[in-house]
């Protein structure tokens, strides 16, 4: 590679010759009959761009668009997306009729605040979106190499790509559209392709062209030109119909010819490939559907707290208007007005007793208008800051980067931040998520002897349950440890088989010496790999379609198998000679390869050794090969099989391995069927395949078994015991069979020895029977029956739902990928508690799209999780930190933010009531205009978004130490109606405290030197005051962690305040209006003042200082048992911490921690039976 990079060099394979089935000649199907028809009319020119007929079909360009809005739609989209919630249009109502005369005050000052809380969100809105942008024009603009018409290639952008154009897309290069595949650096027009951004997977395909493009060079295709009808743009990936018309003749198109955008181009120099789909018309674009809107239940709840405030507006309004209109219809009577200064005898209709009905319905609407200052403007632009910042938080948590990957956590979306804290099921896939989707070669059964002596963690927690001799225990702290496990490990990945017995060439020792080189022989042929060898150090490294063949290629390396080269029809192999016992090179033919897929289960491959002996060497799953051997060739079935049910148990992946000797002419038969049955033309041509395959792949003569490891994360058991202390349940949804899914179980403490096990399957005869018939409906009714059966036998009486769901865990096996996204679905509904789905690959993005927070793990699988995902992290540990940590500190501070909004402004919207109701409900506003807007703008805002940032309860130590912390979140006792509910009754009854004090001291008296009283901008000056100072100051009480910033907030606001109403006091008549020197001139001179506002403060704030104190001491809540424990140094004292533990809601019952509590539990009864 240029560059002074690492040179590799790789044998080029023919693959006509190594994939006989799967890369064979194409033949036309049913469905190419209905090219032309409905769903498959469309036509492509290949190499014409100038042609009049592309420019008709109106085809869409290559251009990618990812985002919300464009510069034409932000502004109206924007604003229909601000204006949809209901508190915003409330009041985008209420500032336009305060252009009207009813309006209790001045137009700009209600207009304002909204401008403001609006223009914020697009801007964040705008901001957002223009990352999108930046990625989309990211992608646009990348390079590829396009033929200009002249047999040369010029690098163009991938916006530019018209449907016809012939491009060059050379190694890890991504294809910039849908191609069909002409030609490659392969002589028989293969590719390899990597699919890991569409599916996940990380196993190469292969792809092929026609035989009748293959040829196509650079310099071929000035003349080149071709006409294309294939099926109309669609979303599914693994399907293509089309034919293709080449000078005359047509050849159909398949899936094997197409290359689809944002796959990569792996292990092939370049290809050659004509643009199909471009655009939002490629079939990845048209699977990337927008992630489904997920709302938190906090948001849905605070939805309903707002329908509660419009409801109490309305009501205090209409109360209001019923008062006003009697008293106004009583004002003048007999010649007396009462209210004589409205001037009733010469009013307006506002306050004329002679249409007093509709004076009340005017000042029904002044009022709606007046008492809009219950509902918090800034509550949603505030709750969306103070997310972002939590999200920014959890995106730069140290402890949850992953530096092997360097890989941080990532919060892709900021809307479900206090879901975290309030998880009740957690729904996790197994392969990659729990486990580390990297096999090891760990075990394998050879001539009926097993070898391999390392322990897997399987084996060791089966040894925890049965107290086996494999581990000895701490009694200190319950930690085992495998005595074979503390071996030295493995540095070969993909290779931690331990046994002195065959390692190091001791296998030539063995009685079965023969039997084993046969063995590790056919793990060096059997199979697909490719190796690359680096020039400079002479190392081989393999690129394999999965890892379990990777594993059993290097162990046979390590075995002294190494399988070094491959051509297009041999493979070469270093292996020890058992006579001379030197280490010699083999060479063997390829001759046919028998590929494995989910029918066959089984791989095969037939070569011909040095001594012309033809082999069929296969592997392949239990169920299917243990019936194929010959009578002869079962030696050592009994064996194998024990030993393979032993690998079962232990967690272990098995495949068995066998072989048969061919004779010529058997070969010769077989060779000329599979010649005819590949070649053949019609719709049955892969059931002729398979029957071709079935006359050979028979009487084989057993060799062994191998078995790999599926290692489990780094940190899986323990974040599972935290989890479980914290009252969360888990969910296995797993592809596995049920008894690996179940030995995986036990050994990241999921199952317990002393469970009851309620086993639910359709493995039975009756049901086998029946999906052969294919009768779906029979086939659902005896499934049904079966299930409940099973439930009923376990002496439940339950539904299926109600009894998993009360289960201590579920694991579900053999799960595809629509079912796990079904049981995430039931479990969903069927308890009404916030679930939360974790996989890391594309067979769980149904699963985690369907949860209420779906979680991606970006590990080996590919992106297509993460980018399905709402919350990404690299291992399945970080999951401890992101719910007991950030969950539970983002469920506080949101769930505290909400019923403080509602809190302040109750106190500051309920003295306008009171205050009104004091003036007989003249509509007059006890504040000056501006106060009113500012209020939740600057002078109780920034408190609060303070709060909602940084507030801790107790640290992430206490959090992780202990976890049934988090269970405030799970049974949401801090966001509960009751607690709302006194929150807002704490408002009433400040604003109660407020107004009748302030009003009571102020009434009848001189108010300064000068012997004047007050007027109505003195005692809403004063009462302003007030207002400002117990909101901030409930803010400093309510809040359990103060940093500087929150200091600076609190009593910056109540500067803020003073400094405010002096300078706007100072500005002339026509601005400040009734606050013109309110401040410099009455307030501030005023004794009075300062102590009415000392006295006031103290005496609102009391009452909730005692409640707080008494709930603490008496009643304390979880966090405040745990403060306790702080405060008083006993949070290491074991006695104390089990008696907070016992005050857990809902017992654990997986986890280590659950283990040990029924060992416990245990050896009590035994004493006490003794």
């Amino acid at each position: 590679m240029a560059g002074g990079g690492t040179k590799r060099r790789k044998r080029r394979l023919q693959l006509s010759k190594l994939y006989t089935l799967t890369c064979t000649k194409a033949c036309f199907k049913p469905d190419h009959s209905q090219i032309g028809g409905p769903g498959f009319s469309r036509v492509v020119y290949c190499n014409e761009p100038d042609s009049p007929e592309i420019d008709s079909m109106n085809y869409c360009d290559n251009y990618v668009r990812t985002t919300k809005y464009t510069l034409a739609t932000f502004l109206p989209k924007s604003l229909f997306e601000q204006f949809r919630r209901v508190a915003n249009f409330y009041f985008l109502v209420t500032g336009i009729l305060s252009f009207t005369p009813l309006a209790p005050y001045t137009a700009a000052s209600a207009i304002a605040p909204l401008l403001f809380v609006i223009g914020a969100t697009m801007v964040k809105e705008g901001v957002e979106d223009w990352r999108r942008k930046k990625q989309d024009i990211e992608v646009n603009n990348r390079k590829v190499k396009v033929h200009r018409g002249d047999g040369n290639f010029d690098s163009r952008e991938w916006k530019t790509l018209s449907i016809g154009d012939i491009v060059k897309v050379e190694k890890n290069e991504f294809f910039p559209a849908d191609l069909v595949l002409l030609s490659s650096s392969y002589e028989d027009a293969i590719c390899y392709v990597e699919t890991m951004n569409l599916d996940g997977e990380t196993n190469l395909k292969v792809k092929q062209g026609l035989e009748v493009t293959s040829s196509l060079r650079d310099d071929n295709f000035k003349g080149f030109e071709a006409f294309v009808k294939c099926e109309d743009p669609n979303a599914n990936l693994y399907s293509f119909v089309g034919t293709m018309e080449l000078k005359g003749a047509k050849y159909p198109l398949s899936p094997q010819q197409l290359l689809l955008r944002d796959s990569k181009l792996r292990n092939t120099d370049f290809i050659f490939g004509a643009v199909i789909f471009t655009g939002h018309d490629t079939k990845v674009i048209q699977n990337s559907t927008g992630p489904p809107s997920k709302r938190s239940m906090i948001e849905k709840k605070m939805d309903k707290i707002i329908y509660l405030m419009f409801f109490m507006v309305v009501t205090m309004a209409f109360i209001g208007s019923v008062i006003f209109g009697v008293t106004t219809r009583d004002d003048f009577k007999n010649g007396v007005m009462k209210r004589w200064y409205l001037r009733p005898d010469s009013s307006s209709i506002f306050f004329d007793p002679k249409r007093a009905p509709m004076a009340a319905f005017y000042h029904f609407l002044t009022a709606v208008m007046l008492y809009s200052y219950f509902i918090p403007i800034s509550l949603y632009v505030s709750i969306e800051i103070v997310k972002v910042l939590q999200s920014i938080f959890i995106n730069q948590d140290i402890h949850m980067y992953y530096e092997e990957a360097d890989k941080p956590a990532r919060a892709r979306t900021s809307n479900l931040n206090e879901e975290l804290g309030q998880v009740d099921t957690i729904l996790s896939d197994k392969t990659g998520t729990l486990t580390c989707n990297s096999m090891e070669f760990i075990k394998c059964s050879v001539a009926g002897t097993a070898y391999g002596r390392g322990v897997t963690e399987v084996e060791m927690a089966m040894g925890r349950r049965k107290g086996s001799f494999l581990v000895f225990q701490s009694n200190e702290d319950d930690v085992e440890y495998s005595k074979e496990a503390v071996a030295e490990e493995s540095t070969v990945k993909g290779f931690n088989f331990r046994d002195e017995r065959i390692m190091n060439g001791n296998w030539v020792t063995e009685t079965h010496a023969d039997v084993i080189q046969k063995f590790f022989r056919l793990l060096a042929v059997c199979h697909t790999v490719i190796p690359e060898v680096d020039e400079d150090t002479e190392k081989i490294s393999y690129e394999a379609e999965s890892p379990d063949e990777a594993a059993f290629v290097i162990a046979a390396r390590e075995l002294g198998f190494e399988f070094f080269n491959r051509t297009q029809t041999t493979i070469s192999v270093r292996e020890l000679d058992l006579v001379t016992g030197k280490r010699i090179e083999r060479l063997y033919k390829v001759l046919n390869v028998l590929e494995f897929n989910s029918t066959r289960k089984r791989m095969s491959v037939i070569v011909q050794d040095e001594d012309g002996k033809l082999l069929l060497l296969c592997k392949g799953a239990d169920n299917v090969m243990f019936e194929r051997l010959s009578k002869n060739g079962r030696e050592f079935e009994e064996e194998t099989r024990d030993h393979v049910n032993e690998y079962a148990d232990a967690g272990l992946r098995t495949l068995i391995l066998a072989y048969r000797e061919l004779d010529e002419n058997e070969y010769k038969v077989f060779n000329e069927r599979i010649s005819e049955a590949k070649s053949s033309v019609s719709a049955d041509r892969e059931a002729l395949i398979e029957e071709v395959t079935e006359m050979v792949e028979k009487d084989f003569i057993l060799l062994g078994a191998t078995a790999v490891e599926d290692k489990l994360q780094n940190g899986v058991p323990d974040c599972i015991d935290k989890l479980a202390q914290a009252g969360i349940k888990i969910w296995v949804l797993t592809g596995d069979k049920m008894e690996t899914a179940i030995n995986i179980g036990f050994s990241c403490s999921l199952l317990r020895q002393d469970m009851k096990q309620i086993i639910i399957n359709l493995e039975t005869p009756e049901i086998h029977l029946l999906e052969k018939t294919g009768e779906k409906n029979a086939i659902a009714k005896a499934s049904k029956e079966n299930v409940l059966s099973q439930i009923i036998n376990g002496k439940s009486q339950l539904k299926y739902s109600e009894l998993a769901i009360g289960c201590a865990s579920v694991i579900c096996c053999r799960s595809s990928p629509k079912q796990k996204a079904l049981v995430t679905r039931l479990v969903k509904s069927g308890n009404g508690k916030t679930t939360l789905a974790i996989g890391d690959g594309a067979n769980d993005v149904g699963m985690l799209q369907e949860a209420d927070i779906g979680v991606g793990i970006s590990g080996v699988e590919g992106m297509q999780a993460v980018m399905s995902s709402d919350i990404a992290i690299a291992q399945f540990r970080y999951l401890e930190r992101l719910l007991l940590v950030h969950g539970h500190w983002c469920y506080r501070r949101i769930s505290t933010m909400i019923c403080y909004f509602f809190y302040k402004n109750i106190t500051f919207g309920f003295t306008l009531f009171l205050y009104e109701a004091y003036t007989t409900f003249s509509s007059t506003p006890a504040y000056n205009d501006w106060f009113l807007s500012l209020y939740n703008v600057f002078f109780s805002s920034l408190p609060v978004i303070a709060l909602g940032v940084f507030d801790q309860d107790v640290s992430a130590r206490y959090c992780l130490k202990f976890p049934l912390l988090y269970q405030e979140g799970v049974q949401n006792v801090l966001f509960s109606w009751r607690r709302i509910l006194g929150w807002m009754f704490n408002g009433f009854y400040s604003a109660v405290i407020i107004f009748f004090l302030c009003k009571s001291s102020l009434q009848s008296q001189a108010y300064n030197h000068d012997g004047k009283t007050l007027g109505r901008e003195v005692l809403g000056g004063t009462m302003y005051t007030c207002i400002v100072w117990v909101v901030n100051l409930q803010m400093a009480l309510a809040i359990s962690y103060f940093t500087l910033i929150q200091h600076i907030v609190i009593w910056g606001s109540i500067v803020v305040w003073y400094f405010f109403i002096a300078v706007y006091g100072e500005l002339p008549p026509r601005i400040s209006t009734d606050a013109y020197r309110v401040f410099v001139e009455a307030l501030a001179p005023s004794l009075s003042y300062w102590v009415i506002t000392l006295f006031v403060v103290v005496s609102t704030l009391m009452p909730y200082f005692i409640y707080s104190a008494v709930q603490m001491r008496f009643f304390p809540m979880y966090h405040g048992m745990i403060q306790w424990l702080r405060y008083e140094g006993q949070c290491n004292d074991p006695e104390y911490c089990d008696m907070v533990r016992q005050r857990s809601i809902r017992p654990t019952t997986v986890g280590f921690t659950a283990r040990l509590e029924a060992k416990k539990r245990s050896v009590r009864r035994s004493e006490s039976d003794s």
